[in-house]
């Protein structure tokens, strides 16, 4: 698999890029957290999935925890992520 890091305000070849479109409804959602093995990012995002459940109807929790904060996500866990209908990277300082 490859990542490839898209600058948000332009395309490499200049043209303008879009955000990909917001989910109508969060009901019935998987969402991917992506945890950076910071401290206090799992103790988050565990208020994050309550939250999302109790208030939204969030079906699924895809959770991945990196190795280290300080290096890219391996290609195997974007592959699992890549499931989800919206994902959130967070850090846990």
């Amino acid at each position: 698999m490859t990542l490839r890091v898209l600058d948000p305000r332009q395309s490499a070849e200049g043209e303008a890029l879009r955000a990909a479109p917001p989910l109508a409804s969060l009901h019935g959602a998987v969402i991917g957290l992506l945890d950076n093995a910071k401290i206090g990012t799992a103790r988050f995002y565990d208020h994050v999935e309550d939250i999302l459940r109790r208030e939204h109807g969030v079906r699924e929790f895809i959770r991945r925890r990196k190795s280290d904060a300080t290096r890219p996500a391996p290609s195997e866990i974007i592959g699992q992520l890549a499931g989800a209908d919206a994902a959130v990277s967070a850090i846990g300082d």
